[in-house]
């Protein structure tokens, strides 16, 4: 199901159905639709479903770091006049929500993340050299899933257009350094936000020992693995996605 954008003040976002305020937050080259799964299921499922679009391309190069963009989301959260938010993030998405807990955790009830950066950087901004040859990007838009099948030539064809945008690929890489900056490991065994950790078994962006030392790290988490599954478990897996976290929320009678 396709939901319309909103267009309010200098935000855009996705917002359905009726309840607690779940904001999701996409990755570096993800799109809204991504979550297209989880917006129909918990918008059905007594959660009002948010999804803001994060400014990765549109702030200026100065500015285009983890803290700004956590920043924003918080601008987001008291336009939207919420203040007991779930933060739900994938890959750069998950990092921010980190951040933007550590900033702001009387904000946010809880936190879900999914194949999230803030830990383990490497992968991130990298191999773009020979950015100009679409089947060496294909095989890097394939690698980011268990089956391959899952990188629909829609997906391709995005992630080569924002390699081949100068504009875009500068943020990009920007981003990844200040992923490397802003990395995690000292903040989070201080971060008491019950926090719900959702990761593939065969993640080869943020592999399986990430998900591990944040569970270690988090004082308050619970770690759920699914298997045969790579970095974005709520594309990959959608159905065993949601079922994990309806199931974990309602345990946590949030």
């Amino acid at each position: 199901m396709t939901h319309p954008l909103r267009k309010e003040k200098n935000f855009s976002y996705i917002e359905v159905g009726e309840g607690t305020p779940i904001i999701v937050l996409h990755g570096l080259m993800g799109g809204l639709s991504n979550f297209s799964a989880v917006t129909d299921y918990f918008s059905q499922n007594g959660y009002k479903v948010i999804i803001p679009e994060l400014p990765i391309y549109s702030m200026s190069l100065l500015q285009t770091n983890v803290k700004n963009f956590a920043k924003y989301l918080n601008k987001f959260i008291e336009f939207k006049g919420f203040d007991d938010v779930i933060l739900l993030g994938n890959s750069l998405g998950g990092h921010i929500g980190l951040y933007h807990t550590k900033m702001y955790p009387e904000k946010v009830k809880a936190l879900v993340i999914t194949g999230s950066s803030g830990l383990y950087e490497s992968a991130m901004g990298g191999g773009y050299t020979k950015r100009r040859d679409y089947e060496v990007i294909k095989k890097k838009a394939q690698d980011v899933f268990y089956d391959p099948e899952v990188a629909t030539k829609e997906i391709v064809d995005e992630v080569y257009a924002t390699v081949n945008d100068r504009n875009k690929l500068m943020r990009t890489l920007a981003i990844a350094k200040s992923a490397i900056r802003h990395n995690m490991s000292k903040d989070l065994p201080n971060m008491h936000t019950p926090t719900c950790i959702i990761w593939g078994k065969n993640d080869t962006v943020t592999p399986p020992e990430v998900a591990k030392e944040f569970d270690d790290l988090l004082p308050d988490s619970e770690l759920f693995w699914i298997d045969k599954c790579g970095h974005a478990a709520m594309m990959e897996h959608p159905e065993e996605f949601n079922k994990i976290l309806y199931s974990w929320l309602q345990k946590r009678n949030f």
